[in-house]
Protein backbone atom coordinates (compact mmCIF):
# COMPACT_ATOMS: atom_id res chain seq x y z
CA UNK A 1 0.00 0.00 0.00
CA UNK A 2 1.21 3.85 -1.19
CA UNK A 3 1.32 5.92 2.03
CA UNK A 4 -1.47 8.70 2.41
CA UNK A 5 -0.28 11.94 0.68
CA UNK A 6 0.33 14.65 3.14
CA UNK A 7 -1.69 17.69 3.05
CA UNK A 8 0.06 21.26 2.16
CA UNK A 9 -0.89 22.92 5.48
CA UNK A 10 2.06 22.59 8.16
CA UNK A 11 1.37 19.23 10.39
CA UNK A 12 1.78 19.60 13.96
CA UNK A 13 4.79 17.81 15.36
CA UNK A 14 3.69 16.57 18.40
CA UNK A 15 0.70 15.08 16.55
CA UNK A 16 2.48 13.99 13.58
CA UNK A 17 5.14 11.96 15.97
CA UNK A 18 2.08 10.27 17.95
CA UNK A 19 1.87 7.06 15.60
CA UNK A 20 2.30 4.88 18.77
CA UNK A 21 -0.42 6.47 20.58
CA UNK A 22 -2.38 6.19 17.78
CA UNK A 23 -1.71 2.83 16.90
CA UNK A 24 -3.02 1.65 20.41
CA UNK A 25 -6.68 3.85 19.83
CA UNK A 26 -7.25 1.44 16.29
CA UNK A 27 -6.00 -2.09 18.57
CA UNK A 28 -8.87 -0.66 20.90
CA UNK A 29 -11.43 -0.90 18.35
CA UNK A 30 -10.10 -3.74 16.24
CA UNK A 31 -9.79 -7.24 17.17
CA UNK A 32 -6.18 -8.75 17.71
CA UNK A 33 -4.01 -8.76 14.69
CA UNK A 34 -6.35 -6.63 12.43
CA UNK A 35 -3.99 -3.25 12.86
CA UNK A 36 -1.24 -3.57 10.19
CA UNK A 37 1.67 -0.62 9.09
CA UNK A 38 1.20 2.67 9.59
CA UNK A 39 0.34 4.28 6.21
CA UNK A 40 0.77 8.18 6.61
CA UNK A 41 -0.98 10.92 8.23
CA UNK A 42 -2.67 13.68 7.13
CA UNK A 43 -2.82 17.26 8.74
CA UNK A 44 -6.37 17.99 9.49
CA UNK A 45 -6.05 21.78 10.47
CA UNK A 46 -4.11 23.47 13.67
CA UNK A 47 -2.95 20.72 16.07
CA UNK A 48 -5.23 17.90 14.18
CA UNK A 49 -3.64 14.61 12.23
CA UNK A 50 -5.31 11.70 10.93
CA UNK A 51 -2.72 8.65 11.05
CA UNK A 52 -3.75 6.01 8.95
CA UNK A 53 -2.98 1.82 9.68
CA UNK A 54 -3.08 -1.10 7.24
CA UNK A 55 -6.49 -3.19 8.23
CA UNK A 56 -5.81 -6.63 7.98
CA UNK A 57 -8.93 -8.05 8.17
CA UNK A 58 -9.22 -10.05 5.20
CA UNK A 59 -13.13 -9.19 4.95
CA UNK A 60 -12.24 -5.51 4.80
CA UNK A 61 -9.38 -5.55 2.05
CA UNK A 62 -8.64 -2.04 1.04
CA UNK A 63 -9.79 -0.40 4.15
CA UNK A 64 -7.62 1.29 6.63
CA UNK A 65 -7.81 2.59 10.28
CA UNK A 66 -8.09 6.19 10.76
CA UNK A 67 -6.80 7.64 14.19
CA UNK A 68 -7.51 11.46 14.37
CA UNK A 69 -5.44 12.93 17.22
CA UNK A 70 -5.33 16.30 18.56
CA UNK A 71 -3.33 18.59 21.25
CA UNK A 72 -4.77 21.37 22.82
CA UNK A 73 -3.36 25.30 22.14
CA UNK A 74 -0.37 25.50 24.45
CA UNK A 75 -1.03 21.94 25.91
CA UNK A 76 2.04 19.20 25.50
CA UNK A 77 0.10 15.89 25.53
CA UNK A 78 -1.52 14.54 22.86
CA UNK A 79 -4.80 12.76 22.99
CA UNK A 80 -7.41 10.40 20.56
CA UNK A 81 -9.58 12.63 19.37
CA UNK A 82 -11.00 9.65 16.75
CA UNK A 83 -11.34 6.21 15.64
CA UNK A 84 -12.44 4.55 12.66
CA UNK A 85 -12.30 2.17 9.71
CA UNK A 86 -12.92 3.85 6.30
CA UNK A 87 -11.88 2.50 2.70
CA UNK A 88 -8.77 3.54 0.48
CA UNK A 89 -8.01 3.19 -2.59
CA UNK A 90 -9.81 0.20 -4.08
CA UNK A 91 -11.54 -0.91 -1.17
CA UNK A 92 -14.55 -3.14 -1.62
CA UNK A 93 -17.90 -0.96 -1.03
CA UNK A 94 -21.39 -2.33 -0.76
CA UNK A 95 -23.53 -1.02 -3.69
CA UNK A 96 -25.05 2.44 -3.96
CA UNK A 97 -28.19 2.50 -1.92
CA UNK A 98 -31.46 2.55 -4.25
CA UNK A 99 -34.72 3.35 -2.81
CA UNK A 100 -36.87 -0.18 -2.33
CA UNK A 101 -40.00 1.75 -4.56
CA UNK A 102 -37.36 1.41 -7.53
CA UNK A 103 -36.00 -1.70 -6.64
CA UNK A 104 -39.05 -3.73 -7.13
CA UNK A 105 -39.24 -5.72 -10.54
CA UNK A 106 -42.08 -7.24 -12.16
CA UNK A 107 -43.57 -10.31 -10.26
CA UNK A 108 -41.58 -9.09 -6.93
CA UNK A 109 -44.75 -8.76 -5.11
CA UNK A 110 -45.96 -11.81 -3.38
CA UNK A 111 -49.66 -13.08 -2.14
CA UNK A 112 -50.75 -10.41 0.83
CA UNK A 113 -47.66 -7.77 -0.08
CA UNK A 114 -48.89 -3.86 -0.09
CA UNK A 115 -47.38 -1.87 -2.43
CA UNK A 116 -49.17 1.60 -1.89
CA UNK A 117 -48.51 4.51 -4.60
CA UNK A 118 -46.94 7.91 -3.17
CA UNK A 119 -49.61 10.80 -3.24
CA UNK A 120 -47.22 12.13 -6.37
CA UNK A 121 -47.09 9.44 -7.99
CA UNK A 122 -47.19 11.17 -11.72
CA UNK A 123 -48.32 8.30 -13.25
CA UNK A 124 -51.63 8.91 -12.05
CA UNK A 125 -53.77 11.89 -12.17
CA UNK A 126 -57.08 12.80 -10.10
CA UNK A 127 -60.17 10.95 -11.65
CA UNK A 128 -61.92 14.58 -12.51
CA UNK A 129 -59.04 15.88 -14.66
CA UNK A 130 -59.13 15.76 -18.69
CA UNK A 131 -57.16 14.07 -20.23
CA UNK A 132 -55.91 14.58 -24.48
CA UNK A 133 -58.06 11.40 -25.20
CA UNK A 134 -62.03 10.77 -24.57
CA UNK A 135 -61.98 13.48 -22.44
CA UNK A 136 -65.38 13.89 -21.53
CA UNK A 137 -66.08 10.68 -21.54
CA UNK A 138 -63.13 10.04 -18.80
CA UNK A 139 -64.39 12.58 -16.98
CA UNK A 140 -68.01 11.03 -16.73
CA UNK A 141 -67.47 7.73 -16.17
CA UNK A 142 -64.78 8.38 -13.75
CA UNK A 143 -67.06 10.28 -11.68
CA UNK A 144 -69.60 7.54 -11.89
CA UNK A 145 -67.43 4.85 -10.83
CA UNK A 146 -65.99 6.62 -7.86
CA UNK A 147 -61.97 6.51 -8.59
CA UNK A 148 -59.84 8.50 -6.69
CA UNK A 149 -57.09 8.32 -9.56
CA UNK A 150 -56.74 7.28 -12.74
CA UNK A 151 -53.81 6.65 -15.37
CA UNK A 152 -52.22 10.01 -16.21
CA UNK A 153 -50.28 10.88 -19.73
CA UNK A 154 -46.72 10.34 -18.80
CA UNK A 155 -48.32 6.51 -16.39
CA UNK A 156 -49.63 5.96 -20.15
CA UNK A 157 -46.39 6.61 -21.82
CA UNK A 158 -44.30 4.77 -19.22
CA UNK A 159 -47.20 1.62 -20.22
CA UNK A 160 -47.01 2.16 -24.34
CA UNK A 161 -42.53 1.79 -24.16
CA UNK A 162 -43.18 -0.68 -21.59
CA UNK A 163 -45.30 -3.11 -23.61
CA UNK A 164 -43.76 -2.35 -26.83
CA UNK A 165 -40.42 -2.90 -25.98
CA UNK A 166 -40.35 -5.81 -24.21
CA UNK A 167 -42.42 -9.01 -24.34
CA UNK A 168 -44.80 -9.17 -26.07
CA UNK A 169 -43.61 -6.72 -28.71
CA UNK A 170 -43.27 -6.94 -32.21
CA UNK A 171 -39.19 -7.80 -31.85
CA UNK A 172 -39.31 -10.93 -30.46
CA UNK A 173 -38.47 -14.20 -32.07
CA UNK A 174 -42.20 -15.63 -31.77
CA UNK A 175 -43.34 -11.91 -33.93
CA UNK A 176 -40.83 -12.19 -36.52
CA UNK A 177 -41.91 -15.75 -37.71
CA UNK A 178 -45.46 -15.01 -37.43
CA UNK A 179 -47.74 -15.44 -40.70
CA UNK A 180 -49.15 -11.91 -39.67
CA UNK A 181 -49.56 -9.25 -36.79
CA UNK A 182 -51.63 -9.22 -34.40
CA UNK A 183 -53.91 -6.20 -35.81
CA UNK A 184 -55.27 -8.68 -38.53
CA UNK A 185 -56.10 -11.68 -35.89
CA UNK A 186 -59.56 -12.05 -35.09
CA UNK A 187 -58.17 -13.33 -31.42
CA UNK A 188 -57.44 -9.90 -31.12
CA UNK A 189 -59.38 -7.23 -28.75
CA UNK A 190 -58.63 -3.72 -29.18
CA UNK A 191 -57.93 -1.47 -25.89
CA UNK A 192 -60.72 1.50 -25.14
CA UNK A 193 -59.12 5.06 -25.66
CA UNK A 194 -56.05 6.63 -26.64
CA UNK A 195 -54.43 3.62 -26.53
CA UNK A 196 -56.62 1.37 -29.08
CA UNK A 197 -54.84 2.21 -32.41
CA UNK A 198 -51.26 0.40 -30.60
CA UNK A 199 -52.57 -2.20 -28.38
CA UNK A 200 -55.04 -4.97 -27.78
CA UNK A 201 -55.83 -8.77 -25.60
CA UNK A 202 -55.26 -11.54 -26.95
CA UNK A 203 -58.57 -14.12 -26.44
CA UNK A 204 -57.24 -17.33 -28.29
CA UNK A 205 -56.30 -19.95 -25.57
CA UNK A 206 -53.74 -21.57 -27.63
CA UNK A 207 -51.56 -18.41 -27.75
CA UNK A 208 -48.81 -17.94 -25.91
CA UNK A 209 -50.18 -14.30 -24.89
CA UNK A 210 -53.25 -15.57 -24.49
CA UNK A 211 -55.22 -12.46 -21.54
CA UNK A 212 -51.91 -10.51 -22.06
CA UNK A 213 -51.76 -7.46 -23.66
CA UNK A 214 -50.37 -7.28 -27.12
CA UNK A 215 -49.21 -4.84 -29.24
CA UNK A 216 -50.85 -4.52 -32.43
CA UNK A 217 -47.83 -5.38 -34.18
CA UNK A 218 -46.90 -8.21 -32.54
CA UNK A 219 -47.70 -11.78 -34.11
CA UNK A 220 -47.61 -15.78 -33.05
CA UNK A 221 -48.34 -18.66 -35.03
CA UNK A 222 -51.38 -19.28 -33.55
CA UNK A 223 -53.06 -16.08 -35.92
CA UNK A 224 -56.55 -16.60 -36.44
CA UNK A 225 -55.85 -16.63 -41.13
CA UNK A 226 -52.75 -18.75 -40.74
CA UNK A 227 -52.65 -21.24 -43.71
CA UNK A 228 -54.14 -24.69 -42.96
CA UNK A 229 -51.17 -26.98 -42.00
CA UNK A 230 -50.75 -29.51 -44.95
CA UNK A 231 -51.45 -33.23 -44.19
CA UNK A 232 -48.58 -34.98 -42.74
CA UNK A 233 -49.52 -38.39 -44.78
CA UNK A 234 -47.38 -38.57 -47.20
CA UNK A 235 -48.40 -38.25 -51.09
CA UNK A 236 -48.39 -42.22 -53.67
CA UNK A 237 -45.10 -41.46 -56.01
CA UNK A 238 -46.48 -41.45 -59.57
CA UNK A 239 -45.37 -44.81 -61.18
CA UNK A 240 -42.06 -44.46 -63.31
CA UNK A 241 -42.32 -46.50 -67.00
CA UNK A 242 -39.02 -47.51 -68.12
CA UNK A 243 -38.78 -47.85 -71.76
CA UNK A 244 -35.57 -47.83 -72.29
CA UNK A 245 -34.86 -50.98 -70.64
CA UNK A 246 -36.39 -54.44 -69.98
CA UNK A 247 -36.27 -57.26 -67.25
CA UNK A 248 -35.91 -60.72 -67.61
CA UNK A 249 -38.88 -62.67 -67.13
CA UNK A 250 -39.17 -66.33 -66.11
CA UNK A 251 -40.78 -68.87 -68.65
CA UNK A 252 -44.46 -69.97 -68.16
CA UNK A 253 -43.89 -73.77 -68.06
CA UNK A 254 -47.00 -74.70 -68.21
CA UNK A 255 -48.10 -72.28 -71.48
CA UNK A 256 -48.27 -74.81 -74.48
CA UNK A 257 -44.75 -74.05 -76.36
CA UNK A 258 -45.18 -72.63 -80.23
CA UNK A 259 -45.15 -75.21 -82.80
CA UNK A 260 -42.60 -74.64 -85.58
CA UNK A 261 -43.88 -74.97 -89.28
CA UNK A 262 -41.87 -78.13 -90.19
CA UNK A 263 -43.22 -79.64 -86.89
CA UNK A 264 -46.36 -82.53 -87.91
CA UNK A 265 -49.71 -82.68 -85.65
CA UNK A 266 -49.71 -85.04 -83.20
Amino acid sequence: MSRTRIRSSAADQACAAAVDLARLGAEEIARPGEVGEHLGFDSEGDRVVTHYFACLDRAYQGWRWAITVARASRARNVTISETVLLPGSGALLAPTWVPWNQRLRPGDLGVGDLLPAEADDDRLAPGFTETDDDTDHQMIFEYGLGRARVLSAIGRDLAVQRWHNGDPGPDTPLAAAAPAQCSTCGFYWPLAGALRLGFGVCANEYAPDDGRVVAADHGCGAHSEATTVPSMTPDQAQPILDDLGYDPMPADESAEAPKTPDEPDA
